[in-house]
């Protein structure tokens, strides 16, 4: 099993609180540099109502900001049906686990996969920001605060947002993970190039130099 769901009264998934200043590099991209993107392309996995891309990575020098898109077509769904799998696709509330062996199949979870086995998740992701707090052990992933949805016409809508791993990844390819149950998405990996990402955070610069 790829994504473990968390002990019973652990956060599954929620959304991060409004950005401050003072975020540490684990918890979010640094304020004062612009990062450098690295193309990726990738249609990372896709379904009957859904699709995954990850157009672009934004290398900075803590760790790097993985851009996702998902878009999602009613077709042959109801209208509730429809409904339900849009209002699935970010993590707009808080979700507590109540224990078991299985996640529930509308949260939508990602995570990363290095060649040594070494893996991080959305799954479980803890807010809690307190001050002088230690960073957890790495690798981080988790949603990044910036979402917004567009409808392209009267079937396709496209989600867009991010996704934040901290520290930057190892200097060779490693694997973006995604499972959606509700969209029709099995446990499913896609390779990003981690030597460019590297590469790119080399390039960053901060907005004031000095």
């Amino acid at each position: 099993m790829f994504f473990e769901p968390p002990p019973p009264g652990e956060q599954m998934a929620g959304p991060p609180p409004r950005a401050r200043t003072g975020l540490p590099a684990w918890f979010a991209p640094p304020a004062d540099e612009m990062g450098v993107v690295v193309q990726a392309g990738v249609v990372a996995a896709r379904s009957t109502n859904v699709a995954v891309a990850v157009p672009a990575v934004r290398a900075y020098t803590s760790g790097c900001s993985i851009d996702v898109e998902i878009l999602v077509r009613q077709a042959e769904l109801s209208p509730d049906d429809a409904w339900e799998l849009h209002m699935s696709v970010f993590p707009m509330a808080h979700v507590m686990s109540r224990g078991g062996d299985r996640l529930p199949d509308r949260l939508l979870r990602f995570g990363v996969r290095y060649a040594d086995g070494t893996k991080a998740t959305t799954v479980g992701m803890s807010w809690d920001l307190r001050p002088g707090q230690e960073p957890p052990p790495g690798p981080r992933l988790s949603w990044f605060p910036s979402a917004v949805a567009v409808r392209v016409n009267d079937e396709v809508h496209v989600h867009a947002s991010a996704l934040w791993l901290w520290p930057l990844p190892p200097e060779e390819t490693f694997e973006l993970a995604m499972e959606w149950p509700l969209g029709g998405i099995d446990l499913t990996f896609a390779p990003l190039d981690g030597s460019a990402i590297v590469a790119a955070a080399r390039r960053v610069e901060p907005y004031w130099p000095g």
